[in-house]
């Protein structure tokens, strides 16, 4: 079990398509694990009926020289926004537990379905996905798996349970939204690959919003060519399209220096730096320049109010005013009203700078130039003093969520490697991010990236 449970997607589908392992084995062994794992808080339900058949009908392919393909039995979690079949869809929250069934599949698990991936649960998130700490009143928080003994450090969010149930080793590959890091930071905290991909890549069918204007998904996973693996049967294509490994010479950054680097941990910067020299000296192209537009997105923010507060607030105005609300997650609650101050002319001036913004941006770059950064300015802190301190909460998951967010506002795809720790021996995570539609350029260069940094 613990041979499988450390593979990536790439190794299993070998073993898989090869016939040294077996579908069904693998799905056993995946749920031997995650009823092996002392954090109870990861998985939210289970799908033990489902994966046993989509395991034995992939056992079936593939005996038969029938696979589907790379991703034939390899097994997948979702995040709990994401519709499976007969189940209701539960955002992490209490309130939508007597909600309706649903009655088909996400869009995108039909596609992974489709490309016979086997799915065996749903994991934690935020309520709502409002959160990029991760931390959930009603389910519980999962346990950041790289946490020192004896503490209990945050996954981030909002795809905590993604990111934790990748790390842990219960998954290969756990399928996450990001609408202002949510699939990027607990990659990073938890040591592990996330890819963003550009808004609209995916059919969004049956999954639960927070965000419209800013929501994407994309994988979390153990590496780069997992990652590329999942993109392209969640758009439902047999195999990858467009990937080419870049030479060292055409490997070309811009490191920002505005605002990516405020108040970061020296451990951060270190590691951040001493991936960048090892870039460099594997060939690559690094320059440092000062964008003004990402200071003017905070400064747009603090006059007119954030996209994602307007858009929950109308998502969820009417559970607000109503008994609902003494059910949810108090901070959840206080950052979705206010959402009520924002008035629809400051919305729409918001979106009319947010446009502006992002061709003044991609301007500034040069031609196949790609933007280097931490993920994180920080490393995934402890549980316990965020919980007890509400301001602390807010502080510190604005905090979270900043160097993420503007790639969600200039609608850029990104992905985060590990490249390193700080603090307490947590993970750090270096971002590779470009502008939107970029996605098989930015895939390719992550790999090249997270060859040179081993």
């Amino acid at each position: 079990m613990a041979a499988t449970g450390s593979r990536s997607i790439a190794q299993l589908s070998v073993l898989l398509q090869s016939g040294t392992l077996d579908p069904v084995e693998l799905a056993q062994e995946t749920f031997d694990r995650i009823a092996g794992w002392p954090d109870r808080t990861i998985f939210i339900e289970l799908l033990e009926e489902r994966a046993s058949a989509e395991a034995e009908a992939s056992r079936r392919r593939i005996r038969e020289g029938r696979s589907r393909g790379l991703l034939d039995g390899i097994p997948v979690a979702w995040k709990d926004l994401f519709d499976i079949e007969g189940l209701p869809t539960t955002a992490g929250s209490r309130v939508l537990c007597g909600t309706a069934p649903a009655e088909r599949d996400a869009a995108v698990v039909r596609a992974l379905s489709a490309a016979g991936m086997v799915s065996v649960g749903r994991v934690n998130m935020s309520e709502f996905a409002f959160s990029g700490l991760g931390i959930n009143p009603h389910y519980g928080t999962p346990r950041n798996p790289v946490s020192p003994p004896g503490e209990h450090r945050i996954p981030g969010g909002s795809s905590s349970g993604s990111g934790v149930a990748v790390a842990a080793g219960l998954v290969p590959v756990a399928i996450g939204t990001d609408t202002g890091g949510s699939v990027r930071i607990p990659a990073a905290f938890n040591g592990i690959v996330g890819y963003k991909a550009t808004r609209g890549r995916y059919a969004m069918d049956g999954v639960f919003p927070l965000a419209t204007s800013l929501d994407s998904l994309g994988p979390l996973c153990r590496t780069v060519q997992d990652a590329i693996w999942a993109d392209a049967a969640m758009r439902g294509l047999p195999a990858p399209t467009g990937i080419e490994w870049p030479a060292p010479d055409d490997l070309s950054f811009v490191i920002p220096e505005t605002v990516f680097f405020d108040d970061a941990e020296e451990g951060v910067v270190a590691a951040f730096e001493a991936a960048v020299e090892r870039l460099r000296a594997g060939g690559a192209k690094v320059r440092r320049a000062a964008f003004p537009e990402f200071t003017e997105i905070f400064d747009l923010m603090a006059r007119h109010g954030a996209l994602v507060t307007a858009e929950a607030y109308v998502l969820h105005r009417h559970r607000l005013g109503g008994p609902e609300a003494a059910r949810m997650d108090q901070r959840v609650v206080k950052r979705t009203t206010l959402g009520g101050k924002i008035s629809l002319s400051d919305y729409v001036e918001t979106l009319a700078a947010r446009d502006r913004l992002i061709r003044s941006f991609e301007g500034r770059l040069a031609a196949g130039e790609l933007i280097l950064s931490p993920t994180l300015p920080h490393v995934a802190p402890r549980v316990e003093p965020l919980v007890e301190d509400d301001e602390l909460f807010f502080r510190i998951n604005g905090r979270t969520l900043r160097n993420t967010s503007i790639g969600n506002f200039l609608d850029w795809c990104g992905v985060s490697l590990p490249c390193g720790t700080g603090e307490a021996g947590m993970p750090v995570g270096l971002l590779v991010s470009s502008p939107r539609g970029s996605d098989e350029r930015t895939l390719s260069v992550a790999l090249a990236v997270e060859a040179l940094l081993g």
